[in-house]
């Protein structure tokens, strides 16, 4: 049975650890519970938030106004297989990282590097979660979700998901309600192959090589956790909502305009990081940018400030209200604007405030 509750302080379920108060919260630990508070929501005209893990999230101090619904649903289940194709469905409320680790364990592919992203499963077609060379996009086969509009359960497949860079048709757009997602893995020892440069570095090999999954998964722990980007209590720079920036891709033309600002604010030889995208477009490194703007590991306005650990998580090490990061957030963005002409966008979900 859903438990019910009201002016439910929702600093408490968001790992930045702010935000104010929900008027009416529920904890869904069933399908039918969640469609149900979702439904009910509806028909009184409530504002709803679905709420999965609060790690990409930043609510307002003022909170919620409506009806938070968090999703408590549990358990995974192999649907099928085809050779050594494994298909994995797993409900939204499953924790993401206990479920790579299960990946890990059992010998399945496919997830290896996204190891120690906080959240929940739900949240990660959402989001197309990603990181160090794999996106769940290149796994996530399904994902049924409750449609608001039509008062009915769907089935969006891999297409109609609408994947793009940390995009999809769920972003953005409070249609869809996750239930669960299947993931298409691949029995075997090894991991995919190695995509991303910094973790190749790690684990002494080549981009394009696969190693075991646990040293794969063990490697972007290690990784992770230097840069403040797992969770742990004892550690403030872990206070946040993960990267706050999306790194941006830009046009040609940005690109000719970014190379010329590069080389009067660092010099003739300077040049930025660049990697090639669909098209003529270039994505490149918000950190970077972040950095050689002025704003270094630690840099601090009031009590918020930049993680000691990595340029592009915005931390409350303690004492920092929403709007003290969001103060933070624009000194940023507007920072890197002035110095680059390069617009940040943030990559958490904003409840009830702006940038």
């Amino acid at each position: 049975m859903a438990v019910f509750a009201e002016e439910v302080n929702l600093a408490g379920f968001t790992t930045l650890r702010l935000g104010g108060p929900a008027r009416r919260f529920v904890e869904a630990t069933t399908e039918a519970e969640l469609v149900a508070a979702i439904r009910d929501a509806d028909d009184a005209g409530e504002p709803v938030l679905v709420l999965g893990g609060g790690s990409n999230l930043v609510v307002s101090d003022e909170g919620f106004r409506g009806t938070v619904v968090h999703v408590g649903t549990r358990g995974s289940e192999r649907v099928a297989a085809d050779g050594d194709r494994v298909l994995v469905r797993v409900q939204a409320g499953e924790d993401w990282d206990p479920f790579v680790a299960r990946c890990v364990a059992d010998g399945l592919a496919g997830v290896e590097c996204l190891s120690g992203i906080p959240g929940r499963v739900g949240a990660t077609p959402i989001q197309n979660v990603g990181a160090y060379g794999q996106d769940v996009s290149e796994t996530i086969v399904e994902v049924r979700a409750y449609d608001r509009q039509a008062r009915a359960h769907v089935t969006l497949d891999r297409d109609a998901c609408h994947f793009t860079y940390r995009h999809s048709v769920f972003k953005g757009d409070d249609r869809y309600v996750v239930l669960d997602v299947t993931y298409a893995l691949h029995e075997a020892e090894e991991s995919q192959p190695i995509a991303y440069a910094e973790l190749a570095r790690k684990l002494g090999a080549q981009p394009g090589d696969r190693v075991t999954l646990k040293e794969a998964r063990d490697a972007v722990l290690e990784l992770r956790r230097g840069k403040g980007m797992v969770l742990d209590a004892a550690d403030p720079d872990t206070r946040s909502a993960g990267s706050f920036f999306t790194n941006p891709i830009l046009e040609p033309a940005q690109v000719a305009d970014l190379e010329n600002r590069v080389i009067e604010r660092l010099g003739p030889d300077a040049t930025f990081p660049r990697y090639p995208e669909m098209g003529e477009r270039v994505k490149t490194s918000a950190a970077w940018l972040i950095d050689r703007a002025g704003f270094t590991k630690g840099h601090a306005l009031g009590p918020a400030r930049i993680s000691t650990k990595h340029t592009l998580a915005l931390t409350n090490p303690g004492g920092a209200s929403t709007a003290d990061l969001l103060a933070l957030a624009r000194q940023v963005r507007d920072g890197v604007h002035e110095a680059f002409g390069v617009e940040l966008v943030n990559e958490p979900v904003l409840v009830g405030v702006t940038l």
